[in-house]
């Protein structure tokens, strides 16, 4: 029986190149991976940053998502418990207490904004002033709402969907889940 198959593998005039071309091509890999910009090896800065450019950084491929929570009158409550459920840093918010509420609870709730560091801090939370008359099931209700994308629509920063909330909506999951 030939074994003529290992007469081949011992044959001096393949084993050197081949071995040549695996050194090259490791030493090409590893300066690649050293020397790419994204690379993971490479420590990141330590310059402060706002902590919305920091979210950015870590999680560029979310999406990002645009709320309209609107309620009527005395809804005030549920519309602070929604916001507290549904908030994530990346996303917008817009709270609209429609004509049928008290000034005095949207002030509160514009006063709850305000207050609260983390919607100031990241400045993604918005109270209307100027409230839309609001007639549920008809053409005002739409009206209202496309006022209100209009005014997200001038953010500074672009979103990818838009969800339309009412006060009496809890959400199932959190955003991270």
């Amino acid at each position: 029986m030939k074994r003529a198959h290992i007469r081949f593998i011992h044959q001096k005039k393949w084993s050197t190149p081949i071995i040549v071309f695996t050194i090259f091509v490791v030493i090409l890999l590893l300066l690649l991976i050293l020397t790419n910009p994204t690379s993971s090896f490479k420590p990141k800065s330590s310059t402060p940053h706002s902590k919305s450019v920091i979210f950015d950084e870590i999680l560029p491929e979310l999406p990002r998502l645009a709320y309209l929570i609107s309620g009527t009158k005395n809804d005030g409550v549920k519309m602070k418990r929604l916001l507290q459920a549904v908030y994530h840093p990346r996303n917008y918010y817009l709270l609209h207490l429609d004509l049928d509420s008290l000034d005095s609870e949207r002030l509160e709730l514009a006063k709850y904004v305000k207050s609260e560091f983390v919607f100031r801090d990241f400045g993604n939370v918005k109270v209307v002033g100027k409230s839309d008359l609001v007639t549920y099931k008809g053409p005002t209700m739409l009206a209202s709402m496309l006022h209100s994308i209009a005014i997200l629509l001038k953010l500074p920063k672009s979103w990818d969907w838009f969800i339309n909330l009412s006060a009496s909506d809890y959400p199932l999951m959190t955003q991270d889940g």
